[in-house]
């Protein structure tokens, strides 16, 4: 099975894959979709949005997972970042694509151990458990690529809780 992770912002879009062997995620591709600050807000919509069309096409995962919206002091920035997950879902949606969707803690604990654990921590974990040598250009990535961990693992263990009924 792929999973496609994804961490959405309005402005860097991180985006993963890996594809799951039996208990093993395998690195399969990671990246970022990163729209220009100075567009419209619609301009930045369309881009994202594209840009996760083309990831969906390009990867063909089975099932999608995004890291579920935190509360945020500005409104703003919240509203735009709401904005933004919705068309990344509904590029998932149009592709006819599951969706699956974690809390940040539940995405930290499933990578670390650990809830709260920070983004270096995150994005060192993630580099060991898919074996990958090479050092991260973006937290967004690593955070996307532990979002599909999360979900390979809990998407495990809800199968192995389902079959032992």
């Amino acid at each position: 099975m792929r999973v496609l992770g994804i961490d959405t912002g309005s402005r860097i879009t991180g985006y993963g894959v890996i594809d799951i062997d039996g208990a093993d995620c395998v690195f399969v591709e990671c990246g970022i979709i990163r729209v220009l600050a100075s567009a419209s807000l619609p301009v930045r919509l369309k881009a994202i949005h594209e840009g996760l069309a083309g990831v969906i096409l390009k990867f063909r995962p089975d099932e999608t997972a995004f890291e579920s919206v935190f509360h945020s002091l500005n409104v703003q920035s919240a509203l735009k970042l709401g904005q933004a997950r919705g068309v990344c879902i509904h590029a998932a949606a149009a592709a006819d694509l599951p969706v699956y969707e974690y809390s940040p803690a539940e995405v930290k604990s499933a990578v670390t151990g650990y809830g709260r654990a920070e983004k270096p921590q995150v994005q060192q974990m993630v580099r060991a458990l898919l074996k990958m040598a090479d050092h991260f250009d973006s937290y967004d990535a690593s955070d996307a690529l532990a979002v599909a961990i999360c979900h390979a693992h809990t998407h495990r263990f809800k199968k192995l809780a389902v079959a032992g009924r």
